[in-house]
């Protein structure tokens, strides 16, 4: 009972905040409008049973009249039935559109505001593959989440309004046992519910194992998707360094992971379809062994024998409910199961974030970034950068330098504020524009106009401007590209990435400029001319880089050494 506890709590947890949210009201009055349709097909069923021994009375009868008529009115049954279905499918799919959404987007800003995404990936913790939870699993949550819970609300409503129905045409059932005299009222009842039980504990007993290994399916495969997307991504890295046969072999492993979880699902799923096929195949001629002797002793008549057969089928439908729906409730249960650990996952994040803000980004009072008492840690908290007081002032470009290994590059993500592992303030100026340029610059896929414009909005700039732009900054074969949509980061060479990269700064106009490596991917004359550009387009810019090129020296006021003494790293100023 604990672990179902446990697993109802979550899913409450995960259920509930749409249901209270602002969409509340259209989202109730949309379910309440599927469960009134669901109910109408279960009275549409009832409709059928008792259609069902008229018409077979009517043919043990000869009466043709009575014939006509019930074909007749079984018409007008499944005209009603065909519309209530559609209908049904219809809106539940419309009601797992929104919830869809409003969960994606409430995921998404938790994975994505306050950079939990960035620490998450830091952390390297067992929160594996989020955009897979976020793409996949939610939207298996939903479709399940709605799928079971009315499928077992049909079945509980299926359940009672064909009890009464059995339990009248079952009669009662005399058997003498150890001399005395039995009679039990409703048999076909107590038969019923003897074979759904059995039933749904065997079914439980041998698909139990699949709950982890639904898990753990969903698991590899994204993994294996993941492989797919990188090796895709970076085929040229891999096809320089004649990688293919190292690619072949992993992604093969990756994929023997997915074949052999597979292989073990197989294998349940096989015990699991022999018992409910002859499970459902008994249950078919099950009532009519039951129902035989009262027929044959004249009892009744060959309508109420189909008749008790039909709602036997139903009453044991319904409490073989379980039984149907076990492995899609496994799938379900591991979907869950994933979903709330990423849950947990972002809120332990978001907790730490605030319990420890570790590098806190503040206003300066004054025109200057100043580094107070920063000091930097690894993830594990070993020392990194020992503590330091820095004071950048405006107008004054300097050169943060130093051998690789040393922390430069933590160094420029403690000065952005995603560096979340060690203590001290970095107070920026006030009201003025920042912009941190990676060694490698973030490319969308899209036009090269977004590509341009971004993080603004691609209509930001004119043509005009983003085409003197790309030739400011010598890209002269991109210019009559602008409307071009392309996968940016697979069609540019490392240093027109860079370049692209330096026409986003001219066209920002930033006031303060940070750059990790900003040229690493250029020859010496393109990065004279860049930082050259820079002074004359912009020439109230301070520009702070971060690099090892000693000729970067002459485009800079002041140089800061990062030096490496018993594996810590150590500011050092010129």
């Amino acid at each position: 009972m604990g672990k179902i506890n446990v697993f109802l709590t979550d899913l409450w947890r995960l259920t509930k905040p749409y249901w209270f949210s602002e969409e509340r009201v259209q989202a109730r009055a949309l379910l309440a409008l599927i469960v009134v349709i669901n109910l109408g097909l279960v009275y549409l069923e009832v409709q059928f049973n008792q259609w069902n021994n008229g018409f077979y009375n009517s043919l043990q009868n000869k009466d043709l009249p009575a014939f006509y008529e019930l074909l007749w009115r079984f018409t007008g049954l499944a005209v009603i039935f065909i519309i209530a279905s559609v209908y049904q499918l219809y809106f539940n799919q419309m009601l797992q559109i929104r919830w869809r959404r409003w969960l994606t987007d409430r995921y998404l800003n938790d994975w994505i505001a306050g950079r939990t995404y960035y620490r998450l990936q830091l952390a390297a913790g067992d929160t594996d593959n989020p955009d897979q939870r976020i793409a996949d699993d939610l939207a298996q949550f939903v479709d399940r989440t709605l799928n079971l819970t009315l499928g077992f609300m049909s079945s509980v409503v299926t359940l009672f309004s064909f009890l009464t129905i059995l339990w009248g045409l079952s009669g009662a059932i005399s058997f003498t046992l150890g001399g005395s005299t039995y009679n039990v009222q409703g048999y076909m009842v107590w038969v019923a519910l003897i074979y759904a039980v059995a039933g749904t504990w065997l079914m439980h007993l041998i698909g139990r194992p699949l709950i982890p290994l639904n898990f753990e399916q969903q698991k590899v495969e994204a993994n294996f998707r993941f492989s797919l997307v990188r090796f895709r991504e970076n085929a040229e890295g891999v096809a320089l360094h004649h990688g293919e046969a190292g690619e072949i072999r992993g992604l093969r492993e990756r994929f023997t992971a997915v074949a052999t979880n597979w292989w073990e699902i197989m294998k349940r799923q096989k015990k699991l379809t022999w018992f409910r096929a002859g499970y459902s195949q008994i249950a078919v001629i099950f009532p009519f062994i039951v129902a035989a002797p009262r027929y044959f002793s004249g009892q009744i008549k060959l309508g109420d024998l189909m008749q008790t057969a039909s709602a036997f089928g139903q009453v044991q439908g319904a409490l073989s409910w379980f039984v149907s729906a076990y492995t899609q409730l496994a799938s379900w249960k591991a979907t869950v199961d994933r979903l709330t650990g990423f849950q947990a996952a972002m809120a332990r994040t978001q907790e730490a974030t605030r319990a420890e803000p570790g590098i806190v980004t503040g206003a300066a009072t004054v025109s200057g970034v100043i580094c107070e008492n920063i000091e930097l840690r690894l993830p594990n908290g070993g020392p990194l950068v020992a503590p330091f007081t820095l004071k950048l002032e405006q107008g004054q470009s300097v050169l943060i330098t130093g051998a690789s290994g040393s922390g430069k590059s933590t160094v420029f993500r403690a000065l952005a504020g995603l560096w979340p592992w060690g203590r001290g303030t970095v107070h920026m100026p006030q009201n003025q524009r920042v912009l941190f340029l990676p060694q490698k610059p973030y490319l969308i896929i899209g036009t090269l106009r977004a590509q341009l414009s971004y993080p603004s909005a691609a209509d930001t700039y004119t043509d005009a401007e983003l085409k003197r732009a790309l030739l400011d900054c010598d890209l002269p074969q991109l210019a009559e590209r602008l409307n071009e949509e392309q996968h940016w980061a697979q069609q540019l060479s490392g240093g027109e990435q860079q370049r692209i990269a330096f026409a986003r700064a001219i066209l920002h106009k930033p006031d303060w400029l940070f750059m990790d490596e900003g040229t690493a991917s250029l020859d010496e004359a393109s990065e004279a001319r860049l930082y050259t550009l820079l002074r004359t387009q912009l020439p109230g810019i301070t520009v702070i880089s971060i690099g090892h090129r000693p000729a970067l020296a002459q485009y800079h006021d002041r140089r800061v050494f990062l030096v490496r003494e018993n594996g810590v790293g150590k500011m050092e100023f010129a």
